[in-house]
């Protein structure tokens, strides 16, 4: 039992019972005294570009609407606790039989914090390889090496505007 054992899985639910799913569980791991085998459940949200009445902006969306993402050391005596939680349809995997993320999947998704290369300095150019603004060509302005984000400034409708980044999220543009 423990972190080392922890696997991560995915659970579908109904049509918007996400965060609805997310609070039972979290009662149903207590009440069952489970709290030890949890690790995380999470609802992965990305920041999309959204057009309304002639002005943009970023909102947060579901990427993965109709899915919860649970980090936890699972075993077959788990199985009925979790199925029978309101709001979860069932496992996704074969038979509706618990399959775990491959490490593979984990990273695509950025499940796991990854420890990007931090030998960045303020003003060198970066490319954007993530995200709403993927592909968009910026300059960073800061750099939070401990918490492995930054800030980037990017012409974006005409003008600078700085973006809040995951280091991940970032390469470099090597200029000639």
């Amino acid at each position: 039992m423990g972190i080392e054992n922890a696997k991560w899985y995915v659970l579908h639910t109904y049509s918007g019972y996400e965060n609805q799913v997310e609070m039972n569980l979290k009662m149903v791991f207590e009440k069952n005294n489970l709290t030890d085998r949890l690790f995380e459940i999470t609802i992965p949200m990305e920041e999309v570009l959204e057009e309304k009445n002639g002005k943009k902006k970023l909102v947060k969306r579901k990427m993965y609407p109709c899915y919860v993402l649970i980090k936890m050391d699972y075993d077959n005596s788990m199985w009925h606790i979790i199925t029978q939680t309101r709001g979860v349809t069932g496992f996704v995997g074969p038979q509706g039989r618990p399959l775990p993320l491959t490490e593979d999947e984990i990273r695509r998704m950025h499940l796991e914090k990854v420890v990007a290369k931090t030998d960045y300095k303020p003003g060198d150019t970066v490319k954007i390889i993530g995200g709403p603004l993927e592909d968009f060509v910026g300059k960073i302005e800061t750099i939070d090496s401990e918490n492995q984000k930054c800030r980037v400034s990017v012409s974006m409708f005409g003008r600078a505007t700085p973006v809040d980044l995951e280091l991940y999220q970032i390469e470099p543009v090597i200029e000639d």
